[in-house]
């Protein structure tokens, strides 16, 4: 089929104090540490994704495309061996790829951020939902709900990346005509949503032209529910780290969410309850760009008067 999910993103770094407060982030918000040098430290969600950040990202890596810390990479899963060949040679015939000691290949996409391919390791998700109660519709009898306690992403669920308008068609046809992905909506002002072949999440990917920029957007986690959505960002601010946004839910995708200003560049979000897409699916054209939530919450203070 092709590619199935992320499998990694790397994060370039000035120097060692930043490495260290980016170690404390992703540890904060619920990834494990598996790795750690003086250059170096790699992180790993419950689906066995890694978050690596580096003060010395490597040879086989573009220039940063901003100035900062940013990301330098995203690395993609592919199902099997012959897909993982046939991606890399439609690859190769068109710009240079080289391989790396750990089976990655790597290439640079149409706005300068790697991109890299290999086999995908997944790893099993065992999954309860917290049961809910509506009238008419009882799953919770007599069992009061516990806290959910320490909040662990189950997955990295899609990656958004800033690219500059110009340009804008070649940079989303990379995606489509060599790596497999296909458009579920496109919003003309905005950016373009991409699924990839082997996910069923309405995007695994966002193209994002509105900023006229390239950068790097945000990472979004996934998380059992609302209520880890909710306690994940408590947590964060109780350790210092700064709300990117407040809560809501989106109106493309559905999901609901919550952000947080990344020290490495960009945002991180825990995310729930996306929309999920089959090939009943078909690509929807926005000419003007819908309202960005469903809802967000509101306080006394954000209503003039």
């Amino acid at each position: 089929m092709g590619i199935q999910r992320i499998e990694s993103v790397t994060y370039g770094v000035a120097d060692a104090d930043m490495l260290e407060e980016a170690v404390r982030f992703f540890e904060d918000f619920g990834l494990f540490l598996v790795e750690r040098t003086d250059e170096h430290a790699v992180c790993e969600t419950l689906a066995g994704q890694t978050v690596q950040v580096d003060t010395d990202p490597g040879a086989h890596l573009p220039p940063p495309v901003e100035s900062g810390p940013t990301l330098r990479e995203v690395v993609w899963g592919v199902d099997t061996a012959d897909a993982l060949d046939r991606l890399v040679t439609g690859l190769g015939a068109d710009r240079t790829v080289r391989a790396s000691a750990d089976g990655v290949h790597h290439t640079v996409d149409e706005t300068g951020f790697g991109v890299g391919l290999t086999l995908a390791r997944p790893r099993p998700l065992h999954v309860t939902p917290r049961p809910a109660n509506v009238s008419g519709s009882v799953t919770r009898w007599s069992t009061p709900l516990e806290p959910v306690g320490r909040v662990r992403p189950l997955r990295m669920c899609h990656v958004a990346l800033n690219i500059p308008k110009a340009g804008r068609e070649a940079a989303v046809a990379f995606y489509t005509d060599l790596l497999g992905f296909r458009p579920t909506d496109v919003v003309e002002p905005m950016g373009v949503f991409l699924q990839a072949p082997g996910d069923d999440d309405q995007h695994t990917f966002l193209l994002c032209h509105r900023p006229d920029k390239a950068g790097v957007n945000h990472v979004a986690y996934e998380v059992p529910g609302v209520d880890d959505v909710i306690e994940g960002g408590n947590h964060m601010i109780a350790q210092g780290w700064r709300e990117a946004r407040k809560l809501g839910r989106h109106t493309i995708g559905s999901n609901i969410f919550r952000f947080l200003h990344a020290p490495c560049g960009g945002r991180v979000e825990y995310a729930c309850d996306m929309d999920r897409a089959d090939a009943s699916y078909e690509t929807r054209i926005h000419e003007t760009a819908p309202p960005h939530t469903l809802w967000s919450l509101r306080q006394n203070r954000d209503v003039a008067g």
